[in-house]
């Protein structure tokens, strides 16, 4: 990585070996998917996207106000169809890291949709106490945290559908740069010369 003035780190595009043209990482409220996102994005020179600020800026309206306004079920459907767009958009694009909301990948057909492209996934994980705790800390209104039980349950009924991803990696205790750092390494990103 070279650097500008001012001691900055530059991004330089980086590829894995595989050519995978986009990465999307998935995990329960509070794995730190956006943020990671944004610092992988960054150290690979990639563009970043967040499937949540894609369905916002279509429903005109924020991720509460659908759950409040249309439901959930309104919701899950919106989702669906960012998703699909998302990706058919994809191939056309330069390359992408992709944060998906919570409960998108345990979705069935959203889950069969990334299996369908063929991009990679990446689980990221905690346990569910810190989990919880980051999401208290970032005073974000979620519409589905509501008290450490009912989050520990809807947890625990997701996570099978996150163990699906290609890659998982464990959060608790690091910081989003070696988190970011880490995936690089274990998608075996190689440096374009």
């Amino acid at each position: 990585m070279s650097t500008r003035p001012g001691g900055q780190p530059e991004a330089t595009t980086s590829s894995p070996a595989s050519g995978v043209r986009a990465v999307f990482l998935v995990g329960f409220m509070g794995a730190g998917k956006s943020s990671v996102g944004l610092a992988l994005s960054r150290k690979l020179g990639w563009a970043f996207e967040d499937l949540d600020d894609r369905i916002q800026a279509k429903e005109r309206r924020s991720i509460e106000e659908i759950f409040e306004q249309s439901g959930e079920a309104a919701f899950r459907q919106a989702e669906h169809l960012a998703l699909r767009s998302l990706i058919e958009s994809l191939g056309a694009s330069s390359p992408t890291v992709v944060a998906v909301g919570g409960g998108a990948f345990a979705q069935e057909n959203n889950a069969a949709l990334l299996e369908e492209s063929g991009f990679s996934a990446i689980f990221l994980d905690a346990p569910v106490e810190e989990l919880f705790r980051r999401c208290q800390e970032q005073k974000l209104d979620r519409p589905l945290r509501r008290n450490l039980e009912q989050f520990r349950w809807l947890y625990e009924s997701r996570r099978s559908h996150y163990l699906k991803a290609a890659l998982r990696i464990d959060t608790d205790g690091k910081d989003v740069e070696e988190v970011a750092a880490e995936a690089i390494q274990r998608l075996g990103f190689l440096k374009n010369r």
